[in-house]
């Protein structure tokens, strides 16, 4: 005959099943949330590290593209520099223009500016059809100016005329922005060369003062 099984001891294994079955459901909701908290904390890891990585790739730099807006606070008396009829040296055309505290977007009015061309019977420097993609500041005080091929494609070329255009981009915001010392362009987001094969862009430029009359 099978020993009897008292009705306690029954109970006590039904209680101690029910305690297993309970911990280890509760081990499992642990896991669960351990691995889903490891989840959450590696995507929120992922995006904070995909962010750093479309910074602009200097340090320090303020950059605004060429359709942000921007408040001014004041406007100020700036110098822009276009050719003379002659094509032969830089000429001052005097200009108030918008102000900002942000120095990527006052370098970025001036060269607005020298677009549209100039107003006084001076010679435009910069193809009409150029556009701005990007403007930024380094701490160290080099602005990168990134524009569209235009004004590679539409450039007449020669060693004076090109001359007087990087120079006329130059000059006009080094001499107008405190807070940059030269500037780098860039053509559609690339390093360029140059703009008609004589002067090198692969380093930023400094101002020239013995172009301007």
């Amino acid at each position: 005959m099978s020993p009897a099984v008292s009705p306690c001891r029954t109970e006590n294994l039904s209680i101690g099943k029910h305690l297993f079955d309970t911990g280890t459901m509760i081990a499992k909701r642990t896991i669960f949330f351990s691995v889903f908290a490891l989840v959450a904390v590696a995507a929120v890891l992922g995006v904070i590290v995909f962010r750093s990585s479309n910074l602009p790739e200097r340090e320090g730099a303020v950059k605004t593209d060429a359709s942000v807006s921007f408040k001014p606070s004041h406007t100020t008396l700036v110098h822009l520099y276009f050719s003379n009829p002659d094509n032969q040296f830089l000429i001052a055309e005097e200009r108030n223009l918008k102000h900002p505290e942000n120095p990527a977007f006052f370098a970025k009015s001036i060269v607005e500016a020298l677009i549209r061309g100039p107003q006084q019977g001076l010679v435009r420097t910069v193809p009409q059809n150029t556009a701005i993609r990007a403007i930024y500041v380094t701490q160290e005080g080099i602005c990168y100016i990134d524009m569209t091929a235009a004004i590679v494609d539409q450039h007449p070329g020669g060693i004076k005329s090109e001359l007087l255009t990087v120079y006329s981009i130059v000059n006009s915001v080094v001499l107008n922005v405190p807070e940059v010392e030269a500037v780098k362009i860039l053509i559609n987001g690339s390093e360029s060369t140059t703009l008609a094969g004589h002067i090198d862009l692969q380093v930023p430029v400094k101002a020239n003062m013995l172009l301007i009359r």
